[in-house]
Order: structure tokens, then sequence, then C-alpha cells
């Protein structure tokens, strides 16, 4: 089975080198590619001198567009599986193996890389909207839960690149995840750990984690209502 590690990346200079040459020196089963997002800093620069793998968006049309870009490339080249790593480091491709397996063992579309499979959920701020968000997916999905909508480290399958590729009402957002639900598309997860970002900032404090949650609620109770169904097994 070919795997592709697709590296979203925007403005990750600082962290770029240390992800992509981790991949390299321990992880040689798996191709890569650099989705880098119109960064304004050196992330092309570094990348392309350093001769990563690159695929160079001109401008930045945010993670949604360069996911659906790095699926396209997947999917020219023939790749079975793509896992979604973010550039800041966060994300450990020591647990790409346990994803693969349980995508494997469960005929799952999608396994998302956890940090509340098994573990509790922190009680803090940034917390409360994903529980929230949580809440709501299990409301409008008849009971169906993923505890850790926001992570970004996520394995999809060949049905799964095409439409993330194609269709353009896919994004790598927790909406997404309960309209494909509701489609009839399989979702696990599987518990890992993650680390701190070490270099560079979230975008996400507070006034945009209240407004990315208000964003998504109305999203998930509302939006998805209205988006044209299909059965993904179709």
């Amino acid at each position: 089975m070919k795997i592709l590690i697709m590296i979203p990346a925007y403005n990750e200079a600082e962290n770029i080198e240390r992800v992509v040459d981790n991949l390299i020196e321990n992880y040689p089963q798996y191709d890569y590619v650099i989705i880098n997002d119109g960064s304004t800093d050196d992330t092309r620069k570094i990348s392309a001198r350093r001769g990563y793998n690159l695929l160079d968006l001109p401008v930045n049309i945010g993670l949604s567009g360069a996911i659906k870009s790095g699926m396209r490339y997947a999917n020219y080249y023939g790749y079975d599986y793509v896992v979604q790593l973010d550039g800041d480091g966060q994300h450990d491709p020591m647990y790409i193996k346990d994803l693969q397996e349980c995508m494997e063992r469960t005929g799952a579309d999608i396994v998302i890389g956890s940090r509340f499979k098994t573990e509790k959920k922190p009680f803090n701020s940034r917390m409360i909207g994903s529980q929230l968000i949580t809440a709501a997916i299990y409301l409008t999905t008849r009971g169906k839960y993923i505890g850790d909508v926001t992570s970004g480290m996520r394995l999809f399958n060949k049905k799964m690149i095409k439409r993330f590729g194609y269709d353009m009402h896919y994004s790598p957002e927790p909406d997404t995840l309960a309209y494909l639900l509701n489609c009839g598309v399989k979702i696990e997860e599987v518990q890992v750990e993650m680390h701190e970002r070490i270099a560079g900032v979230s975008y996400l404090n507070f006034k945009n984690s209240l407004w990315y949650m208000m964003k998504m609620m109305f999203s998930i109770f509302i939006f998805q209502w209205v988006r044209r169904r299909k059965k993904e097994d179709q």
C-alpha cells in the first residue's frame, strides 16, 4: 500500500526542517509532500534549498484549499492512503502504523489520531469549545461520537482522497465530519499523544477559538442539512 504524508504548511519556517528531517531519517517507508500555502516567511525557500518534495501554492488559499491540493496530488500519483500531519511538529509519525492498522481492521474511511480516545479532555476554555462541537456531532448523527474533533492528524483511504480532492464541499473541519457520518462514512479514532508546538504561534487564541466554535455549531446544526447528501458507498 502506498502511503503519502501530506504536510500543509503556512509560515512554518521555524519548524519545517525538524518535521521533514525526522520523516526522512526515521520513516523512509513513507513518501511525503509539503503543501506550502503561500507562506510569507522562508518556508518555501528553506524547503527548496533542502530539496524537500514541495507543492508550492503561489497564494494563501487556506487549509481547505491546501488539503484539496494535496489530495489531488495523491490521487494523481496513485496513493492508497494519505496521512495529514501538521507542519508545526505536533503530530508524531510513529502513530501512522496504528492508524493504518485500525483502518484495515475496521474498514474505516477516515481514522483520526485522537488525544481523547481513552484519555479525558482537560477542562479549559479551548476544550469547552471542543466538547460542545463533539456534543453537536453526537446529537446530529444519531449518537456517533468523535472525541477529538479538531485533531489535524488523520488517515484517509482512497475513496476519501478523491472526495476531499474533487468535491468542493469537503473541508478538513468538524462540520464535514458530521456531514460525512450522516452520509454513511465510517470514522474511527486511535489514541495518540501530541507534542507541544516548539516554534511559531497558533492562530487559535481565545477570540478566534470562540468564533470558530460558533461557526462550527451553526454549520453542524443548520447548514449541513441543506447540503446535498450522497451515500459514500455508492
